[in-house]
């Protein structure tokens, strides 16, 4: 009875083993996938990216946990503005969390921008921009966007490009960047289980957005190529 018992055991324990060994390899093959289709459409000199009618800006919060201002927020902020002034991009779409009214990412955005100079005829806020995916959804869908550029950090470039592409958006990536800072890895490792994640939003669920409405293309303004450099932050 007992040898029965622990040959029931070890088959147990050796499919476990090998369920978990398969899901290690899956994990480790989807984002070899992600990252060998868009690795070569990331650029990280700001004024190598473009030119483009439109830049994609995804929001991120303004503050982190501790308080602090948040540094991937400012380096998106930094090369937005920057891709405008050297005209590389002539219109940003500032997409971003805007759940509750305590909480807009958009309109966060659109004040620093503003501040860096850029003016309010080049920014469209996107108040619905709840994920990558939503984000670029709504860019296509509500916004008429066909080309752009993706303004974020380099290690969201690749799920990004990777979702544009599943879109039909002909993108390419700008990375703005950022000095490393504490707990970072935690912000990569849990990018590594949503590129994951997005290959079952888009191949096995077939995920949705949260929320489209009507259809309102962008008006992009003709460029001003003289911009005040005073106040201005890199």
């Amino acid at each position: 009875m007992q040898a029965a018992a622990w040959k029931a055991f070890r088959v147990v324990l050796m499919s476990s083993g090998a369920l978990v060994l398969l899901a290690a390899l899956l994990f480790l093959a989807g984002n070899a996938w992600v990252l060998t289709q868009t690795q070569g459409r990331i650029e990280r000199t700001l004024s190598q990216c473009g030119p483009e009618q439109v830049g994609i800006v995804f929001g991120t919060s303004h503050w982190t946990r501790s308080g602090v201002r948040n540094p991937h927020f400012d380096a998106r902020m930094g090369a937005a503005s920057k891709l405008i002034r050297l005209g590389r991009v002539r219109h940003l779409l500032l997409s971003g969390d805007n759940r509750t009214r305590f909480y807009n990412e958009p309109v966060t955005m659109w004040r620093e921008l503003r501040e860096r100079y850029v003016r309010d005829e080049d920014m469209t806020l996107d108040y619905a921009g709840f994920s990558t995916f939503d984000t670029l959804v709504r860019a296509r869908d509500v916004f008429g966007v066909e080309r752009a550029v993706l303004v974020t950090q380099a290690w969201h470039l690749p799920r990004a490009l990777f979702i544009a592409d599943a879109l039909g958006l002909e993108a390419v990536g700008c990375a703005a960047r950022t000095a490393r800072v504490d707990g970072q890895w935690r912000l990569q490792a849990r990018e590594w289980a949503a590129r994951v994640a997005t290959l079952g939003d888009l191949y096995l669920w077939g995920r949705e957005p949260y929320f489209l409405g009507p259809f309102e293309p962008l008006e992009i303004a003709p460029p001003v190529w003289e911009l005040p450099y005073g106040r201005e932050r890199e």
